[in-house]
């Protein structure tokens, strides 16, 4: 119920004025807790305690709630999420089983919310940026108008005082789309392997023909290579056989015997295959039991290929069947770009690598699953490093890898042991992306530690999260590291309704269906797809990229393939 004077507005309440009446009062209570902080030696402009008659810092909102309208906007998503003023409210989603207490050194770090219960739990709401400036993810933020009061020094790790507001994630797309323009930043580097080692890496260069293929022409049957028209006489002997120099010139009404692969003599009019030909041997004659079509059962020469075409293009991978056509046009070895290197590094002093999980300690899932899943892009990745809740070590590691990307579990939130963001600032790192408007794996992360060193990719600590962070930035980042062509994106029928997330896009792993009775072929989504939980993604073939607001039943989702073969049989019931 509202009066003339506008309704009371306590500390916790959700209500927001709009309109010039509504502005007025707001204005008449900041001015009035001005005064009131005046008297009582309030907060100066940048945050500081003691500045008589200062205004409050745009962080900070006339009743002592950090940031208000993010946490206003977040009552707004969830009308029982708990205050900022409540002392007691949690800082991490309730929805993940591990997120970690500030005072719990055992659960895990990151803050995923549940994918169903609409909150936007970013763990970036309300905290300052302390990181290094952040510039490709904040690239549509509008333009300064006019002359702006300069910005704020750059605050030291733990010093909220001198920091500035983080500004909105960007969108799925848009983060990959940086992730994929930063790999291809600088032409890739060449390097000529043997053919026994090029597979899996990515041709630098177009693959073109050294010679014509066939380079002569060839019997593509064992038979009789015949000249003119028959019956044709022949002599006696073991023929022409493959890999023999050229043969004579071939008379007109004459027949010889030949083998697959065998050059075919001059003037050669066609081959009759062995069960088409009645030997005479009496007479001496050859004659064909069906018609003889000029230059049937020869292969000419240059049939698939002349010298200098292209065979394939630059950014193909070397596969089994690439290795096979390179040999045949002749190459020893082949020019490709070096896969990329990646070092992983495992954050988290609840930790364990063997074992049970016990007394608030965890297995780490993340350490045995990235190095094959980073292969399966094309990487070289040495083993996982596990480095616990510890800054120096993290900074130690990446000052000293000399790999082209270094990937991190967990820390990236804004929590006591979330050292990624705080140790990036102080190596004076580009972020590139802080941050990414996905479920799950919001929290993920791409910077550039210096101009000429590595990239990084800081995953979430919770295991689907993680994959999320993963395909999300690491997968284009990777191929445009490595040269190899952006993954073709594609749509697929969706048999369930899929809830989404009310602003964010949604990663749900999917396994491919036949369709029945002549039907489509679809795309089933999977139960356990929790952020914390890999039930669902080790039954998945693809991850389906749910749009905001979810997909019904019968619809088309994008897909993202996983770099594997499709779900075995045994997925059936128990993980759909």
């Amino acid at each position: 119920m509202t009066g003339s004077d506008g309704p009371h507005r306590g500390p916790g309440s959700d209500f927001r004025p709009a309109g010039p009446a509504s502005e007025r009062a707001r204005e008449e209570e900041e001015r009035a807790v001005e005064q009131a902080l005046a008297l009582v030696g309030g907060s100066d402009r940048t945050g500081g305690a003691g500045g008589a008659g200062g205004r409050p810092s745009r962080s900070q909102d006339p009743r002592g709630h950090q940031d208000s309208q993010s946490h206003q906007d977040a009552r707004d998503e969830d009308p029982n999420a708990s205050p900022s003023s409540d002392p007691h409210a949690r800082r991490t989603s309730d929805s993940d089983p591990h997120a970690r207490r500030s005072g719990d050194p055992h659960a895990r770090r990151s803050t995923e919310s549940h994918p169903y219960d609409g909150r936007d739990n970013d763990p970036r709401d309300g905290r300052t940026t302390t990181t290094a400036t952040t510039t490709a993810a904040t690239a549509t933020a509008p333009e300064p108008v006019g002359e702006q009061p300069p910005l704020p020094d750059r605050a030291s790790p733990g010093d909220p005082a001198k920091s500035r507001p983080t500004l909105p994630p960007p969108s799925w797309n848009r983060a990959r789309a940086i992730a994929s323009r930063a790999g291809r930043g600088g032409p890739p580097a060449t390097i000529r392997l043997p053919l026994d080692r090029a597979l899996g890496h990515v041709l630098a260069e177009a693959l073109g023909a050294l010679t014509d293929l066939p380079s002569f022409d060839t019997s593509a049957m064992d038979g009789w290579a015949v000249a003119g028209p028959g019956p044709w006489a022949f002599e006696a002997g073991a023929g022409l056989l493959a890999g023999r120099g050229p043969a004579a010139v071939l008379p007109d009404g004459t027949a010889v015997r030949i083998a697959t692969g065998a050059r075919v003599p001059p003037d050669t009019t066609a081959v009759i295959r062995s069960e088409h030909a009645h030997v005479d041997e009496a007479r001496g004659l050859l004659h064909a039991r069906r018609s003889v079509v000029t230059g049937q059962d020869i292969r000419p020469r240059g049939q698939e290929c002349r010298s200098g075409e292209q065979l394939v293009p630059a950014g193909t991978v070397v596969t089994p069947a690439v290795l096979g056509l390179a040999a045949a046009a002749g190459y020893d070895a082949l020019p490709v770009v070096p896969r990329p290197r990646v070092d992983v590094l495992v954050l988290g002093d609840e930790l364990l690598n063997a074992g049970l999980p016990h007394d608030g300690l965890i297995r780490d899932a993340l350490g045995p699953m990235l190095g094959p899943w980073l292969r399966a892009l094309g990487a070289e990745v040495s083993d996982p490093r596990p480095l616990g809740d510890d800054a120096g070590a993290l900074r130690s590691a990446l000052t000293s890898s000399d790999a082209d990307l270094i990937v991190t579990t967990g820390g990236t939130a804004a929590g006591p042991l979330d050292h990624v963001h705080p140790v990036l600032e102080a190596l004076g790192a580009e972020l590139l992306v802080d941050g990414v408007a996905v479920r799950p794996g919001h929290p993920m992360l791409l910077a550039r530690l210096s101009p000429d060193g590595p990239y990084l990719v800081g995953l979430p600590g919770n295991p689907l999260a993680a994959v999320s962070g993963l395909l999300t930035l690491a997968e284009p980042l990777l191929a445009g590291i490595a040269g190899r062509p952006a993954q073709d994106p594609y749509r697929a029928l969706v048999h369930a309704e899929v809830h989404g997330h009310p602003h964010d896009t949604r990663l749900v792993p999917v396994v491919h269906r036949p369709g029945r009775k002549g039907g489509r072929d679809h795309v089933a989504p999977l139960r356990y797809n929790g952020p914390a939980m890999l039930r669902g993604i080790a039954a998945a073939d693809g991850l389906a990229v749910v749009p905001p607001g979810g997909v019904r039943s019968g619809t088309e989702v994008e897909i993202l393939d996983l770099p594997w073969a499709p779900a075995t049989p045994w997925t059936e019931g128990c993980f759909t």
